[in-house]
């Protein structure tokens, strides 16, 4: 009887008005009476086993992985039920798929990549090439700056004159050197004689004094070549190396300038169908590329070679020697004046 009457509590329709709120419910006896019975019996059955079901029901709790997303609102068909499991195992199943590539792709696309870049440095190189030998037979021009390429020439003839200078100048370091140790031992020696012969103690005591002035300024002089060694060194083998590895860039540019603009004017006494009108205005593109570097790089050239010039002339200055070494120098002669008395 329970059942039947709390079944029919069940499948009460509870009216709504058109503003969504709920209408009054008109009385019912029979329900009520319903409820009433229901409640003292939950109270009888509940009190002995309603602690160990609330505890049962807090410690398990739902299972959220099981849960459902229901579409269709309540009471909706079975069809409408899509277990939330599926719909994440869905997604992550399409966002690896499209965002993760097989290593066959992969490697494919590196072969492509690698096989592009080895063709057109093939093509570059091809090109060069027969620029090159085109200028060497003179069946072809080449792109000239008179003034550019003059004091180009004028940089090298120098980095020859200098490099020739401080050879000489490592050489005067290692002859002075041995010569100054070898005063300095002798100046040693002249004294121990001086100690152990009484006769001849004033001309080896002499002698001592004149080769420790001898190594004293000898060392002085030492110092101002290292110094002069030193500065031509870094302005040959890093300023002027440094300049000219950018007119080594600056002659490879202009030669592949040179190559695309034979290229391009070769295209360009062709027909003129379709076809080799893509092909030219490739050919004008590459050909506009290889200008911009060309004119990038020799204008670096123009400006570094200006800065070599002050820095020449600043380094040289201060490295060459001035009145104080010349100084030196003299004194380093004068004092191997005075007669030896063996």
């Amino acid at each position: 009887m329970t059942e039947s009457i709390m079944s029919k509590a069940a499948t009460m329709e509870i009216p709504i008005n058109s503003n969504g709120d709920t209408g009054t419910l008109p009385e019912d006896d029979g329900l009520e009476q319903a409820a009433k019975m229901q409640w003292s019996l939950n109270e009888k059955v509940g009190s002995s086993r309603g602690g160990r079901d609330l505890q049962q029901v807090m410690v398990s709790g739902p299972n959220l992985n099981e849960t459902s997303i229901v579409s269709g609102g309540y009471g909706g068909a079975a069809e409408g039920i899509i277990p939330t499991s599926s719909v994440k195992g869905s997604n992550m199943h399409h966002s690896s798929s499209s965002s993760s590539l097989t290593p066959d792709e992969m490697s494919r696309g590196v072969a492509v990549e690698k096989l592009e870049t080895v063709k057109k440095w093939g093509l570059n190189t091809y090109k060069c090439t027969k620029q090159m030998l085109s200028e060497r037979f003179g069946r072809a021009s080449r792109t000239v700056d008179l003034e550019l390429e003059a004091q180009i020439e004028v940089l090298r003839d120098t980095k020859r004159k200098y490099e020739n200078v401080l050879r000489l100048a490592r050489a005067l370091t290692n002859h002075f050197y041995n010569m100054v140790q070898t005063q300095h031992a002798l100046g040693d020696t002249f004294a121990d004689l001086s100690q152990k012969s009484p006769e001849l103690r004033d001309e080896f005591g002499y002698n001592a004094e004149t080769q420790k002035l001898l190594c004293k300024n000898g060392e002085t002089l030492l110092g101002a070549v290292n110094f002069f060694v030193s500065s031509i060194n870094t302005l040959v083998n890093k300023t002027m190396e440094d300049t000219l590895m950018t007119i080594k860039m600056f002659e490879s540019a202009r030669l592949e300038f040179d190559a695309y603009r034979s290229d391009l004017e070769e295209l360009s006494l062709g027909p003129r169908d379709a076809v080799a009108m893509a092909r030219i205005d490739d050919a004008q593109q590459e050909y506009q590329v290889q200008k911009d570097k060309y004119e990038r790089l020799r204008s670096d050239v123009i400006i570094k070679l200006k800065f070599l010039e002050e820095n020449k002339v600043t380094c040289s200055r201060n490295c060459l020697f001035g009145d104080e070494i010349t100084q030196n120098t003299s004194d380093l002669f004068l004092c191997s004046q005075p007669e030896l008395s063996l």
